[in-house]
């Protein structure tokens, strides 16, 4: 694999780890989830679908901070629409 790859990689990993510790679910299921989809996806050595799953994880990291976001607004709202 690709140097460079190696490094998206782990990098977007430790990323969405990061984002997990507020997961509603919990950390623990969120990391072995996550553990479990890189994992599966480990086999891979073809540059382009290697690129294609950085590109897949880089949606479902947008779409955590989307949730988290969507869950902060509506605490904010509720709480000074009250007043």
């Amino acid at each position: 694999m690709n140097p460079e790859l190696r490094y998206q990689v782990i990098n977007i990993y430790k990323e969405l780890l990061f984002l997990g510790r507020n997961y509603p679910l919990g950390y623990d299921y969120f990391r072995n989830r996550l553990h479990k989809a890189f994992t599966s996806q480990a086999h891979l050595e073809d540059e382009e679908q290697i690129r294609k799953g950085i590109a897949r994880a880089e949606f479902v990291k947008k779409e955590i901070e989307a949730l988290y976001y969507l869950k902060r607004y509506r605490t904010l709202k509720q709480r000074y629409e009250n007043k």
